[in-house]
């Protein structure tokens, strides 16, 4: 089942169970997803999906960080909510050990051998690590491997 399916099944379920904030969340997701199909003029693949939901728990985690900043943290418990829902559609995060298998076989596959092949490395591995790893790990863990 595709991660689009898979949404518009729990959206008729929380509406049929009557979970507002869960129903309210769904929403949020599929209108951005809409949002980035009709900009882009494309039907999105689960990958497409996975990083559009990456954004959203980003944008909410910024947001969770100012709240609190600003001592609001009823709107900071707003944001975690939403946040729960959303990873239940992300895959397992994985750990460093994985992440760092990961960069090993990219850089076995492209012959990166040094900084100037970052970008390189990043491309090979943002696909593959979508939605399971949080790329600004992932970015310092392949500057640390090319330095050496």
């Amino acid at each position: 089942m595709s991660l689009k399916q898979r949404l518009t099944d729990d959206m008729k379920a929380a509406m049929k169970g009557g979970d507002k904030d869960t129903l309210g969340v769904i929403r949020l997701i599929n209108a951005a997803i809409k949002q980035r199909e009709v900009d882009e003029r494309i039907e999105l693949d689960d990958a497409a999906v996975l990083a559009v939901l990456d954004k959203m728990v980003k944008q909410r985690r910024d947001s969770v960080a100012q709240y609190e900043a600003a001592a609001r943290e009823d709107l900071a418990a707003v944001e975690r909510a939403e946040i729960a829902v959303i990873e239940r559609y992300l895959p397992e995060k994985l750990g460093e050990a994985e992440i760092l298998a990961a960069i090993d076989a990219a850089v076995a596959e492209t012959g990166a051998a040094g900084p100037a092949d970052m970008g390189k490395l990043m491309g090979v591995l943002k696909p593959r690590l979508a939605g399971q790893a949080d790329m600004g790990q992932v970015s310092a863990l392949v500057k640390r491997r090319l330095a050496g």
